[in-house]
């Protein structure tokens, strides 16, 4: 168990985008209880629920005891924050289908066991599904004016749009105060965190406690994580980078987090993995020295990859990285080296064309845009500059046949260093 203070963890981590008033001193006096909820509306977590959770994790580490709710209650309706339309409303048994998933992943990272301060997982369903309407806007929706609820970034920014916001999701503010109320009085749950687009919901179940029991609770936001380019982090061509190997394999996992830009590899490594302020700050270092040799991506890729997915799942990883620039390319699975080169040039040939003897090269290469024409496409050949899988090519008449491709089904032409092109073979 670490020693010292957990606000200052998160703080030189940069993890604390905002706080109430008190939350520090509260972290430095003692031991606390806090609580993340996560949504069940997919059957796993992605990358972008990796930040709290690993906020939890932090947490626990430092003695804290930690609350993971999978909202099977809320998750039945919605939550606005961060949302333009209106979520798919679940059925209970999808919910609960995708609860079993997440409370899988949590495992991975909470202490269930722990002497002093074990992790817990509940559902909010356990009592939002028991809640009956009179009762609970006679005692809880009494103490929310509307002008209120209006006000909060979330309900606001809905309002701006011509859908609007539906009765449902508005009440949803309300039903998350309640959950903190709820844990208040069960766990002595006094923190609620999550990301900065639930500040608004934090706070109005920090007033509640307020009103109903007369007692200081309060709430830690994160930061909302995007890339330096400005896309949503854990976002690719691909999809969703989830969390479950089923949906996304351990090796595009990796290839995620070595792919990471300069500009974010050392927000990462702060946000995402348990190495120390020391070890970071030699990381960046070597990053600030040598950029080219990408060690910071690769001792990020493969803290993560570990955690979520333990020492094996690295090491497979890692042969298969090595395997991805090497002639050994033809041993891998084909979505996985389609999962790294998703933003690569690609056409589609009948496989039929690849049949007998094959199709010249040079053809090829002018389909697929690596060559204006089949006289350049042989003098790159004769320079060295033409590599088919990884090999280079010596003979500028080479033709290509299916039993050459990986898998029979792709083949990956590389001009030069750096710029790749993807034939697919179809049909």
């Amino acid at each position: 168990m670490a020693e010292g203070n957990v606000f200052r963890e998160l703080t030189w981590r940069r993890m604390v985008y905002e706080a109430t008033d008190g939350a520090a001193d509260l972290l430095a006096r003692g031991k606390v209880t806090c609580y993340i909820g996560f949504d069940p509306t997919a059957p796993s977590l992605h990358v972008g629920s990796l930040l709290p959770m690993m906020a939890l994790a932090r947490m626990q580490r430092f003695g804290h005891s930690p609350i993971a709710i999978a909202g099977g209650g809320t998750g039945l309706i919605g939550d606005p924050s961060g949302r333009t339309v209106e979520r798919q409303l679940l059925t209970p048994e999808q919910a609960d289908a995708n609860l079993r998933g997440i409370r899988e992943q949590l495992a991975r990272f909470l202490d269930f066991d722990a002497a002093s301060n074990p992790a817990r997982i509940v559902n909010n369903a356990d009592w939002l599904t028991k809640l009956d309407l009179m009762g609970f806007l006679r005692d809880i929706g009494k103490h929310f004016t509307v002008n209120y609820m209006l006000a909060k970034e979330s309900v606001k920014r809905r309002l701006e749009l011509e859908e609007g916001i539906s009765f449902t999701e508005f009440s949803y503010l309300m039903l998350q105060a309640y959950d903190y109320l709820t844990l208040f009085d069960r766990y002595g749950c006094t923190l609620q965190m999550g990301g900065s687009d639930q500040w608004g919901n934090i706070t109005a179940g920090c007033d509640l406690i307020r009103k109903l029991r007369g007692a200081r609770a309060h709430g830690l936001v994160l930061p909302l994580v995007t890339t330096a380019s400005g896309v949503k982090f854990g976002k690719t061509e691909a999809g969703a980078v989830w969390l479950d190997e089923r949906l996304t394999s351990a090796f595009r996992f990796y290839q995620f987090w070595l792919h990471t830009d300069d500009r974010d590899v050392s927000d990462y490594l702060r946000y995402f993995t348990f190495l120390t302020e020391g070890e970071i700050a030699a990381a960046d270092d070597e990053l600030a020295r040598a950029p080219e040799g990408r060690a910071a991506q690769r001792t990020l890729a493969r803290e993560v990859t570990r955690l979520v997915h333990g020492d094996q799942a690295v090491a497979r990883a890692e042969r298969a990285s090595a395997l991805l620039f090497g002639e050994g390319i033809t041993e891998l699975n084909v979505d996985d080296v389609l999962a790294v080169f998703d933003d690569v040039p690609s056409i589609e040939i009948e496989a039929a064309a690849f049949a007998g003897e094959g199709a010249p090269l040079a053809d090829i290469m002018v389909k697929a845009g690596a060559a204006s024409s089949k006289g350049e496409a042989a003098r790159l050949v004769r320079g060295g500059g033409v590599y088919v899988n990884n090999r280079r090519v010596a003979d500028e008449r080479a033709r290509l046949t299916a039993a050459q491709a990986i898998s029979g089904r792709l083949f990956v032409l590389r001009k030069g260093q750096r710029q790749n092109h993807l034939v697919r073979l179809v049909g």
